[in-house]
C-alpha cells in the first residue's frame, strides 16, 4: 500500500495543510508515528503528541486548531475518528485481498465454488459443498459435506466446519474456530458407563456473524443450533447444542452456554459468563463477567455475580461483604458492651 496525501483526502473529502505529496504505506498510532505512516487524532487527550510525532500524515477533525507549529501534514475531516475507521477498513481489506485456488487445496468434483473465491493450500472442500462468491478459504481450512456458504465470508486457516453446516453472507471464522462438533450429549446406562446420542442436526450461522478463534459451536441433536444474524462471538467461547442467540448479541471470551438455551436481541455479555441450559434470557440484557445465570432472565435486565441477581442490590450488598472483617469486629465489640452491661 502506498499512497500521496492528496489521494487519501480526496478519498476522504478532507483539506489538506501541509505537503500534498508525502506519500505513506502503514499506518500507526499517534504517539507510536513512523516516517510514511498514518495516523489520527480526535480526542484532546492525546493533542500533545501531534507536536512530535514523527507520522508524515495525521487525519484531524476541521474543528482542530493548533496551538504551535506542526511539522506533519494534517488532513482536516469532519470526523477524524471515522475516517480513520474507513481507512482502516480499507488497509484491512488490501492485506487479505487473496485470489486464485490453490493446486495443493482440494476440491470435491460435487461442489460449487462461485467466482472471485480464494483457496488456500491444503485446503478441503467435501462433496456437495455450495461456496458462495468472494469466499476467501485460507490454507487448512476444513470443510465438510454438503455445508452451504453465502457470498463474501472468510474463513481462516485453521477453521473447521462440519457436514450439513449453513454459514450465510459476511461472516468471518477465525483460526480455531470448530462449528457443527457433535453436542455433549451421553446417556447413562445401568452399569454406569454412557452411551454416546448421535448428534444429527446442524449449526446455522446467519448474516454478519464473527466467530473467534479456538470457539466452538456443537451441533444440535435434531433440528438446528442458531447464531443469528449480526451476533459477535469472541474467541474462545462454548456454544452446546440446540443453543440459539438471536440478533446482534456480543459475547465476550470465555463464555460458555449450556444446551438448548435460548438468548435475546441486543444483549451483552461479558467474559467468563456460564448459563446452565435449558433456560431463556430475554432481549437487551447485560451481564457482568464471571456471572453465573442459573434460570430464566427477564428483558432489560443487568446482572451480577455467580449465581447471579440484579446488579443495584448487588453493588450494594457487595459494599458490606467487603467491610465484613470491619463490620464483624464491631458486632464484637457491641457483644462485650451488652455483657459488660448485663453485669450491671
Amino acid at each position: 500500500m502506498k499512497f500521496t496525501a492528496e489521494q487519501i483526502a480526496s478519498l476522504l473529502g478532507g483539506e489538506i495543510v501541509g505537503d500534498r505529496n508525502v506519500f505513506v504505506n502503514t499506518l500507526c498510532k499517534i504517539e507510536e508515528g513512523v516516517e510514511n505512516g498514518m495516523s489520527f487524532l480526535s480526542n484532546p487527550k492525546y493533542e500533545h503528541y501531534i507536536y512530535e510525532t514523527k507520522a508524515s500524515v495525521v487525519i484531524v477533525n476541521k474543528s482542530f486548531l493548533p496551538e504551535r507549529e506542526i511539522k506533519t501534514t494534517m488532513i482536516k475531516v469532519d470526523d477524524a475518528y471515522a475516517c480513520f475507521a474507513k481507512v482502516l477498513d480499507m488497509y484491512n481489506e488490501f492485506l487479505l485481498n487473496k485470489s486464485g485456488i490453490s493446486s495443493l487445496s482440494f476440491i470435491s468434483q460435487t461442489a460449487l465454488v462461485e467466482e472471485g473465491a480464494y483457496v488456500g493450500e491444503f485446503a478441503y472442500i467435501g462433496d456437495n459443498v455450495i461456496i458462495g462468491k468472494n469466499a476467501k478459504i485460507y490454507p487448512h481450512v476444513y470443510i465438510g459435506d454438503n455445508v452451504r456458504v453465502g457470498d463474501n465470508v472468510t474463513f481462516f486457516s485453521g477453521a473447521k466446519i462440519y457436514h450439513s453446516c449453513i454459514i450465510g453472507n459476511n461472516c468471518n471464522i477465525n483460526s480455531g474456530a470448530v462449528i457443527g462438533a457433535d453436542g455433549f450429549g451421553f446417556a447413562p446406562l445401568a452399569d454406569g458407563s454412557f452411551k454416546k446420542i448421535a448428534q444429527i442436526g446442524n449449526v446455522i450461522l446467519e448474516d454478519n456473524v464473527d466467530v473467534g478463534a479456538n470457539t466452538t459451536i456443537d451441533r444440535a441433536t435434531m433440528g438446528s443450533t442458531i447464531i443469528g444474524k449480526g451476533v459477535k462471538l469472541d474467541n474462545l467461547i462454548q456454544i452446546a447444542h440446540n443453543v440459539t442467540i438471536d440478533e446482534n448479541t456480543v459475547m465476550a471470551a470465555q463464555s460458555g452456554v449450556s444446551g438448548s438455551t435460548k438468548i435475546g436481541k441486543y444483549c451483552f455479555v461479558g467474559g467468563q459468563v456460564g448459563f446452565s441450559g435449558h433456560i431463556t434470557i430475554g432481549d437487551n440484557v447485560r451481564i457482568g463477567a464471571q456471572s453465573g445465570i442459573m434460570s430464566n432472565v427477564k428483558d432489560n435486565s443487568t446482572l451480577l455475580g455467580s449465581p447471579s441477581w440484579d446488579a443495584r442490590p448487588y453493588m450494594k450488598s457487595y459494599s458490606y461483604f467487603r467491610r465484613l472483617p470491619e463490620i464483624e469486629q464491631r458486632i464484637k465489640e457491641l457483644e462485650k458492651r451488652i455483657e459488660e452491661l448485663g453485669k450491671l
